[in-house]
């Protein structure tokens, strides 16, 4: 493959940038914490859960090792077990899905709608006496519709666990991703607008039971240093993670704002005739996580521009109906129609709040010369 020399390389993500911006205060945090020694939870932790806490507009914030124990311990504190069904969405990272099973829950896949959120309509026909909880996941960092989620879930009794790995700081009529049911998981991986330098992740809830049972969940179910009440694991977030994160949490309210002007410009500058965007809806306010596309030929389109010097990825490619651990739940291609077609036509664009407006026009002409001069038919 022939790469642009004339250009400097777009990475998809753009930690590099975002460590030389904020190089100084960074190793600032970590200096302080170091010389505290205290590196697990402690009081760094302890305020940055207060800092969360606060921000979403919820009682309680338990810092964890990652979002997939965030949606593992929030269903255990649930009491969600075996013999249980969760409805969840076939469109998502398999830490979704997978955290059912581990509880020993079955998780029941939907379908969904061309936002690449769950299909609300499809939810009602697959409640049993079995099911549990609704377990939407907010992609790309949109809100699903939660109105009528939980209206569903008042009316069987049933839980809303929001897999808000993605959505940190994105919001749904003005209430925060987080808030809007009984616990919000979210992770801060590296790759979250949200983001930590290493694993990380936060339970967010008003249950307070449910916080304490987090709490003991996340330290082997000490109650103190030497008494245990609960069976528990370890998944204690570090307090470097946590200085990093709590200095990023007062950035973050520009980081979703420079996201979402190179989300605006996109949609301003890419051909609609060859580019599909789902719109924005008025009582949305989505921080893009992710920028996704939909557009054919898109395998031979990320390798063209892949040859211009921009990074692209793909937000999944297989569905997780098809993954091969997911034979035992019964589904078969063609059960989920618009997940699968999705999953052909999904392309992640760079969107990050370190990206220039420059970077932006680069690849909103790259993709329109793309199928204005039908690349695509030269490319093998």
């Amino acid at each position: 493959m022939a790469i642009n020399l004339d250009i400097k390389p777009i990475t998809y993500a753009l930690l590099e940038r975002q460590f030389e911006r904020e190089k100084e205060e960074i190793l600032k945090t970590q200096l302080t914490v170091l010389e505290s020694g205290q590196y697990i939870l402690g009081e760094t932790v302890e305020g940055l859960e207060r800092d969360i806490a606060a921000f979403c507009g919820v009682k309680e914030c338990i810092a964890l090792n990652s979002g997939t124990d965030a949606l593992i311990f929030g269903m255990m504190a649930l009491g969600i077990k075996g013999g249980d069904e969760v409805i969840t969405p076939a469109n998502s990272f398999i830490a979704s899905t997978s955290a059912v099973v581990h509880v020993g829950a079955t998780p029941v896949l939907i379908d969904v709608k061309e936002d690449q959120n769950i299909d609300v309509d499809q939810i009602e026909s697959k409640i049993t006496k079995r099911t549990k909880a609704i377990m939407p996941v907010h992609l790309t960092g949109r809100v699903a519709e939660m109105d009528k989620i939980r209206e569903l879930a008042h009316k069987y009794n049933l839980f809303v666990i929001e897999d808000a790995a993605q959505s940190f700081g994105s919001k749904y009529r003005d209430q925060y991703s987080g808030s809007l049911g009984d616990v919000g998981c979210f992770s801060a991986h590296p790759l979250k607008t949200f983001n930590a330098c290493g694993d990380a992740g936060f339970l967010t809830t008003n249950n307070e039971d449910v916080g304490q049972q987090v709490r003991l969940l996340r330290a082997h179910g000490l109650q103190d240093r030497n008494t245990v009440i609960k069976w528990g694991y370890v998944s204690r977030l570090d307090a470097m993670q946590a200085a990093i994160l709590k200095l990023r949490l007062g950035k973050i309210k520009s980081y979703i704002e420079g996201r979402r002007k190179n989300g605006a410009l996109y949609r301003e500058l890419l051909d609609s005739k060859h580019v599909f965007i789902p719109p924005c809806k008025p009582h949305e306010y989505n921080q893009f996580q992710t920028f996704v596309i939909q557009v054919d030929h898109r395998n031979k389109l990320q390798a063209y521009l892949a040859e211009q010097g921009i990074q692209t990825s793909v937000h999944y490619p297989i569905p997780i109906h098809l993954q091969p651990i997911s034979k035992d739940l019964g589904c078969k291609p063609g059960d989920m129609p618009q997940t699968e077609y999705q999953a052909t036509r999904i392309l992640s664009l760079p969107v990050s709040q370190f990206l220039q407006e420059s970077e932006v026009v680069y690849i909103s002409e790259k993709i329109n010369e793309f199928f204005s001069k039908r690349k695509y038919e030269t490319l093998s």
